[in-house]
């Protein structure tokens, strides 16, 4: 279906051939296959472990087959998974494993029995990856520079055991590369028109014109890029926006002092590309996203062609007229903290508690809408929100426009498929550290992320590609 899927698994798998045709060649000195022949027909030692994963550069929403091979039957043995965050902290992930009857272990078909999680998950060294013991405190996993991967190293230990213990033999390894930007995709700063923010086209020799999403994250603020070069990488131009909490930006950062106009320009921006076209542009929001997702929709004046809101307000009392901000602080009644100190905003974002002028007029939207629930979720009211923008399209005879998708378990930041779930994480350093309580647990927020996303495409391909 995703024809920019093919052409970026091929490129990949041409670049892996070149370079393996290129051990082949250094390899292939006078009397060495010879030599090797001879020491294997005089030797009895049985081959050595071998642990393989494929593909070894993938995007980040691909799963990967990892094996381990040439062990004995009923070993046990643990499959750990180890990355640096580009902060430079430590995430692991590990399982443990008994060989089966071919003497080997698949991690697409085989039941992990213990550590990070149980059960046959295939991806599951990469979404149950958690800070390293000593790490710094309540940390979350995000792509700052699309433009490199994450290097994953895969090791597999003797015995049942964790990567804590320190202790292990290591039997194999391998590294995989995961990538958020397939070769070829184009990212350019966009700082026009007063927006900030990045543009990323699709690769590939068609030169257009593409589908396209406007992209925007939450209250967090900075320029977010990692989902706009991930769609691009599936064939959809994507136009990332920061609004908040960026040094380009006019203002203080912890207010949003650009309004509708601001939003409207990044709009007929995307519109006006010359390899966009400009009557199927879409809009996703996460978080405080969805608000102004349902607010370009309904008061500023374009028309897009497709939403999709994931767990975020119909409306905000922080909102002024011009779609503006006071600060995130300047009503604190509503904020609950649990036993950690970790503040919840869930209440904040009950539609009872949005005074009606606050809420966008969501009778008014005249294109499909896919709004995703984590029905864990404890930074906004994501259920009661969904049932309010469901029943005003009921009422307003347009149901047909409304479709729903509801994950028990997940938490609020559902992103991208693999990303490993924070339940809580830092909401800011200053003047005193905040913890935001996003919820979720990790085995249902992986399955939610995987299904969302896939279900994400196929909504954009109907409705943008029709």
């Amino acid at each position: 279906m995703f024809r920019a899927h093919m052409s970026v698994t091929r490129i990949w798998q041409l670049i892996e051939k070149r370079r393996m045709s290129c051990i082949s060649v250094r390899g292939k000195l006078p009397g060495l296959q010879h030599a090797v022949g001879e020491v294997r027909r005089k030797s009895s030692f049985r081959q050595s472990p071998l642990l393989t994963a494929a593909p070894g550069r993938a995007l980040i929403d691909e799963q990967i087959s990892i094996k381990g091979h040439f062990l004995s039957q009923n070993y046990p043995v643990t499959v750990c998974a180890q990355m640096h965050s580009e902060e430079g902290d430590l995430w692991e992930a590990f399982a443990h494993y008994t060989t089966n009857a071919s003497k080997s272990i698949n991690l697409t078909s085989d039941h992990s029995v213990g550590g990070s999680y149980l059960g046959c998950e295939p991806m599951g060294l990469f979404w149950a990856l958690e800070p390293a013991l000593g790490s710094r405190e309540v940390l979350r996993l995000r792509k700052r520079n699309v433009e490199t991967p994450y290097i994953v190293n895969i090791s597999l230990l003797e015995g049942h055991t964790s990567p804590s213990e320190g202790q292990s033999t290591e039997l194999a390894a391998v590294t995989v590369e995961r990538w958020y930007m397939a070769p070829g995709v184009r990212r350019i700063e966009i700082r026009q028109n007063k927006i900030v923010g990045t543009l990323f086209l699709p690769p590939g020799e068609r030169p257009g014109p593409f589908s396209a999403m406007l992209d925007l994250w939450g209250m967090g603020g900075g320029l977010s890029e990692y989902r706009s070069a991930l769609f691009a990488s599936r064939g959809f131009a994507s136009l990332s926006v920061a609004y908040m909490g960026h040094k380009d930006l006019p203002g203080p950062p912890d207010i949003m002092s650009v309004g509708d106009l601001y939003f409207k320009s990044a709009f007929q921006l995307l519109q006006d590309h010359c390899q966009v076209d400009a009557d199927r542009v879409g809009v996703i929001g996460l978080s405080f996203g969805v608000c102004l997702t349902l607010r370009i929709a309904t008061r500023i004046g374009v028309k897009p062609s497709c939403l999709i809101c994931i767990n975020g307000p119909v409306g905000s009392p922080l909102l002024d007229e011009d779609g503006k901000t006071k600060t995130i602080e300047s009503d604190q009644k509503h904020w609950e903290l649990d036993d950690r100190g970790h503040v919840s905003f869930r209440h904040v974002s009950l539609p009872d508690n949005l005074p009606p002028e606050n809420k966008q007029k969501v009778k008014n939207i005249t294109c499909p809408l896919m709004y995703i629930v984590g029905e864990d979720d404890q930074c906004a009211a994501s259920t009661e929100n969904a049932d309010v923008i469901e029943e005003a399209l009921r009422s307003a005879g347009k149901s047909q426009l409304f479709t729903r998708l509801s994950y028990p378990g997940a938490g609020h930041l559902i992103e991208p498929p693999y990303a490993p779930c924070a339940r809580a994480s830092l909401w800011r350093a200053k003047p005193e550290k905040l913890f935001t309580l996003w919820g979720g647990h990790p085995a249902p927020h992986a399955a939610a992320q995987e299904d969302s996303w896939k279900r994400i495409l196929e909504f954009m391909e109907t409705h943008l590609r029709r």
